[in-house]
């Protein structure tokens, strides 16, 4: 597994599912810009998409603690 720490500001809406409505597992996706400029698309699950969806809105600067799936996008694991 490739744990990574990044830093960066939210840049598209934020966009919450519900994946499996009889059991409630919820997603959350979002794009991020790094300090580098490079673009990323962040993935969270259940609880921390539930967190996601209360507290986070674009233009908002973030640190996450995740890892990288094999489609290159971030899950999170931590969000501060």
């Amino acid at each position: 597994m490739n744990i990574i720490f990044i830093q960066g500001k939210i840049i598209s809406d934020i966009e919450f599912k519900f994946i499996m409505k009889e059991n409630n597992y919820s997603v959350i996706i979002f794009k991020m810009i790094l300090n580098n400029n490079s673009i990323v698309k962040v993935k969270g699950y259940n609880k921390i998409a539930d967190y996601c969806y209360k507290n986070l809105y674009k233009n908002k600067i973030i640190n996450i603690c995740g890892y990288l799936n094999n489609k290159s996008e971030i899950i999170i694991d931590e969000i501060f």
